[in-house]
């Protein structure tokens, strides 16, 4: 079987392309491909796959054998791989994931597309649509963790993230993560974004559900993005940077919170079969 390994700031992925649907998406299968040792090694697999809704499908899982309804870094990655190989020479494309269909516009350079900007969709705010286990929205609110009191802000960008802005140690950061991720406050696991904010620039370390920490999360990041909105750390309307550990991506939330653009790069890595 033919793949593609691609990144998109570091968050790194196996491409394949699953227009028969032969390729299996147990999660045995998956956790082999991705491991680092044993096999290609990757955050994820992408699955592109036909729809009868959009250009095409993505669908993602997770290095732990899990799915995530949506995957920032992957699309931009999942697009590029559509023109690059000639499945649609066209720089604007929709693609069909399990948080909605996505529109893109591709960054074109000597034939090939070096980056890709998403239109997200609106950013879900009520507990019970992210989910958490609340009522209403969770802005800022305290959370408990190990002894420890923490402020968090919940989003979902078609999957479950939480903010934290608190000033942390790298140990306290390191050891929090993966207990905040699996928190009895999120029913489904969530993502947890570790922010700092400095002269504008959003500063994030990234726990991601499924993955573990990753040098990048492109929904982790238009969901600080509106998260340090909602809280006055940066301006609605304008483009933001949010500097990640692979890289930066630059969000833009919309002032009435009605959509989130996302632009970063795509890089592809080698290709092989397995």
């Amino acid at each position: 079987m033919r793949f593609w390994k691609y990144h998109g700031l570091g968050n790194d992925f196996v491409l394949v392309e699953n227009f028969d649907g032969s390729v299996p998406k147990d999660p045995d299968y998956v956790r082999a491909v991705c491991h680092r040792r044993f096999g290609v090694g990757a955050d994820g697999i992408i699955y592109l796959e036909n729809s009868a809704k959009a250009d095409y499908t993505m669908r993602v899982m997770n290095s732990d054998g899990s799915e995530a309804e949506m995957c920032g870094n992957g699309i931009r990655c999942l697009a590029k791989h559509v023109y690059d190989f000639g499945h649609k020479k066209e720089d604007e494309l929709t693609i069909e994931t399990l948080a909605g269909i996505m529109n893109i516009r591709l960054d074109v350079e000597n034939g090939k597309a070096v980056a890709a900007t998403v239109e997200m969709g609106a950013p879900r705010l009520e507990c019970q649509d992210i989910p958490v286990k609340a009522e209403g929205r969770f802005i800022d609110r305290p959370i408990e963790v190990e002894g420890m009191v923490l402020h968090g802000t919940a989003v979902s960008m078609g999957n479950p993230h939480l903010m934290i802005f608190d000033e942390l140690s790298d140990q306290e950061v390191e050891r929090l993560g993966p207990v905040v991720h699996a928190h009895p406050l999120f029913p489904r696991r969530t993502n947890v974004e570790f922010v700092k904010s400095m002269d504008g620039i959003l500063e994030v370390r990234v726990y991601e559900r499924g993955a573990g920490w990753t040098m990048a999360c492109g929904t982790g990041a238009c969901a600080t993005a509106v998260a340090a909105g909602l809280l006055g750390k940066v301006p609605l309307g304008e483009e933001v940077q949010v500097r990640l550990p692979g890289g930066s991506l630059w969000i833009k939330v919309s002032k009435d919170l009605s959509m989130v653009t996302m632009r970063g790069p795509a890089a592809l890595v080698f290709e092989g079969r397995m």
